[in-house]
């Protein structure tokens, strides 16, 4: 796993998702991952993503506020890292009117030719790391977590009628 590029992060200061098993391969998963035009069918914290995901484009997102429980926000991040089929990546980069920063890596271990394992984390970076990690580490968690199981539920979806298609065929 050393070839994914994640960097070291304080882990005083990171988010991870649970890990959930899927069962389909990491393809299918990676393929789900990056439709973004279709994360309005499954995932609950992001409804809307828009990007190129070329490295340092913006991803346009609109997400679900968990933080009140209800509305949305909308949040531009830059695709920093890709390694097709195992990692995708973008950070929130602090600028002068928001110090604050924070990095994306979601992560797709392969288990066998039809399994694979999904995390994801937030690593709060820069002099307000451990101030981000007070006031929105709970509900990043939460978002991040119900994010792995719609991932799961989606790729097993899609999985299951990519077989069912070769089936007929």
């Amino acid at each position: 796993m050393s070839n994914l590029q994640i960097p070291y992060y304080d882990p005083q200061t990171l988010v991870r998702s649970i890990t959930v098993e899927i069962d389909a391969p990491s393809d299918v998963v990676w393929a789900v991952l990056v439709d973004l035009g279709r994360y309005p069918l499954w995932s609950p914290f992001c409804l809307r993503a828009v990007s190129t995901l070329q490295i340092g484009s913006p991803v346009e997102m609109m997400l679900t506020d968990y933080a009140r429980g209800e509305g949305t926000f909308t949040n531009i991040e830059y695709v920093c890292a890709i390694v097709p089929g195992r990692l995708l990546s973008w950070e929130l980069v602090a600028t002068e009117e928001s110090p604050y920063a924070a990095r994306r890596d979601q992560v797709i271990e392969p288990v066998d030719a039809n399994r694979c394992r999904y995390y994801s984390t937030d690593a709060f970076l820069g002099d307000h790391a451990h101030d981000i990690m007070n006031e929105t580490g709970h509900w990043v968690k939460r978002a991040f977590d119900d994010t792995a199981l719609a991932l799961k539920q989606r790729s097993e979806q899609v999985f299951s009628h990519q077989r069912d298609d070769k089936d007929v065929h």
